[in-house]
């Protein structure tokens, strides 16, 4: 049977509309799974731990304005741009998640839910790379720990952080403190943190995606620990050490990049 020409034009609008609905869902969806939203979290199954999703974006890196606490390596300020966003631990690595995935816990402080410690910057590394990511550089670091502020912390310093004052000589199971504005915990306070990054002072004020040099002596540690007095409780704080060393007072968090 012959059909009439503006039949045959409806049919293949119709055919178009459906094929145009498909491809806007479906480019929906891979935008959607290409693209997270800042807050959200995923576990990784290889160590169970969560991790958030740090947008990209600017931050001013070093000595916050109006902190008298600074020491002559936090300055001079510079903004740094983060053009790619990053999934970052939520909380320290734990005892449980080290074990789990080395098989081993070195730590002087013994319990599933405390913050893994004594540990070498070399093995901060090994087992990031084994759960799939990384350490954070120190410019992701200072980005997620600030969170948006530009203050020295990211809230009141006793109830965010455990340190010298309030720690009773121990490190304390993750988030019982206050997070941040991007959701992580313990970000000052607690344990200091590896960072991927060789110790160095930068002088030049602009930076993109900075990783420091390719080789140095010391690896640079954020964030303070429950050993530390106040004022190196402080999000530009930065301390050195051998990264063969370790200390009770050391722990690390990882980048993870989950594969679609």
């Amino acid at each position: 049977m012959r059909r009439s020409l503006a039949a045959v034009i409806g049919t293949l609008i119709g055919v178009h509309a459906s094929l145009f609905a498909f491809q806007s869902s479906a480019s929906k969806a891979t935008a959607s799974k290409a693209a997270p939203k800042p807050a959200d979290v995923r576990v990784n199954p290889k160590d169970g731990l969560k991790y958030v999703w740090i947008p990209p974006g600017n931050v001013t890196t070093g000595c916050s304005p109006g902190d008298n606490d600074c020491y002559e390596d936090e300055y001079p300020s510079r903004k740094v741009t983060l053009s790619r966003g990053f999934w970052l631990s939520q909380t320290e690595v734990t005892q449980a998640a080290f074990e789990k995935v080395m098989e081993y816990n070195p730590s002087v402080f013994e319990g599933a839910t405390l913050p893994v410690e004594m540990v070498t910057w070399n093995e901060a590394d090994e087992y990031c790379r084994a759960i799939g990511g990384r350490l954070p550089s120190e410019a992701e670091w200072e980005y997620a720990a600030r969170a948006g502020t530009t203050s020295a912390r990211y809230g009141n310093l006793d109830e965010i952080a455990w340190y010298w004052q309030n720690s009773d000589f121990s490190t304390h199971p993750v988030a019982k403190k206050k997070p941040n504005a991007f959701g992580l915990y313990d970000m000052l306070g607690n344990v200091v943190e590896w960072t991927y990054t060789w110790y160095w002072v930068q002088l030049n004020q602009e930076n993109i995606n900075p990783t420091g040099p390719s080789i140095g002596e010391f690896k640079s540690l954020k964030g303070g620990g429950w050993w530390d007095d106040p004022d190196l409780v402080r999000a530009s704080y930065r301390a050195r050490i051998e990264p063969g060393d370790t200390d009770f007072n050391i722990g690390f968090r990882c980048v993870s990049e989950f594969k679609e």
